[in-house]
């Protein structure tokens, strides 16, 4: 089936201020919260939004303002999934925790899609999130291509 695929065609601008969703599985919130520190200057800079308990506690631990949706079992990760196909969501740090089952793993799974249908910038732990924040174009504006969603839907009615 040849139109399962929407093409690449579509042109996004990143805005210089991004819209960062921060979240972690229970086992790594204290690994976000530590790596969060480090880089709170720079996170204050930018619209942050949280699912949960992470919200939470990077307010409450850290002085942060991030925007809290609701816990991901509970529908917060779907949340995030919706910022991104409505293109209200820049980049996503997401602290998984490879040797915790999830309940809520198929969304997960489902949130990560869409990251990466919609190419979204995602880092899943510490390292890949410093090197996304070091970036020079976490400050500026950044053209990238998306998939054209509009021509896609038009083509197969």
């Amino acid at each position: 089936m040849n139109d399962a695929r929407p093409p690449r065609q579509a042109l996004r601008t990143l805005p210089a201020q991004k819209r960062i969703a921060l979240i972690a599985h229970d086992g790594k919130k204290s690994e976000l919260l530590e790596w969060a520190e480090r880089w709170q200057e720079t996170l204050r800079q930018h619209h942050l939004m949280g699912t949960g308990t992470t919200a939470g506690r990077l307010n409450q631990q850290l002085g942060l303002t991030v925007e809290g949706l609701m816990s991901g079992p509970l529908g917060g990760d779907q949340q995030i999934g919706a910022r991104i196909a409505e293109q209200k969501l820049d980049i996503l740090v997401f602290f998984w925790d490879p040797f915790a089952p999830q309940p809520h793993d198929p969304d997960v799974k489902a949130l990560l899609r869409l990251a990466t249908l919609w190419n979204v910038p995602v880092a899943n732990n510490a390292a890949s999130a410093d090197f996304l924040l070091s970036s020079p174009y976490l400050s500026e504006r950044y053209d990238m291509s998306i998939p054209d969603a509009n021509a896609w839907a038009s083509a197969r009615v």
